[in-house]
């Protein structure tokens, strides 16, 4: 019951717990249109969510764009998010700090709605 056929293009993200709370995998691409996070893709074999922001990838602008867009996606602090790995690299881990088990479930809650469009 709820066993929907969603097809190879339903990825699955790797949300990892850590000591605070969770991190996640981040393919950023700075100096866009406008800030979104896009969705989840593979990339290097590994299902990462992709996200794009308008600053420019100069003295952390770009990774303080992600941190506030992540934010307002999850609807937690500004403070709570934090990238920690990957500063200089389109490739970014993304700490939320909080709940594992809640924020685990809040990405997972807001990952479907990339799976399942509006009608």
């Amino acid at each position: 019951m709820g066993d929907s056929a969603q097809g190879p293009r339903a990825l699955q993200l790797k949300i990892r717990q850590t000591e605070t709370g969770v991190a996640i995998a981040v393919r950023l691409t700075p100096k866009s249109a406008r800030d979104a996070v896009e969705g989840v893709e593979e990339f290097g074999g590994d299902p990462i969510l992709k996200a794009r922001v308008r600053a420019v990838p100069e003295n952390g602008k770009a990774n303080m764009a992600l941190e506030a867009l992540i934010a307002k996606w999850l609807g937690v602090p500004r403070s709570t998010v934090s990238v920690i790995q990957g500063t200089k690299a389109r490739i970014k881990i993304v700490a939320i700090d909080g709940s594992a088990i809640g924020l685990s479930a809040l990405v997972a809650t807001r990952l479907t709605e990339f799976s399942n469009p509006p009608s």
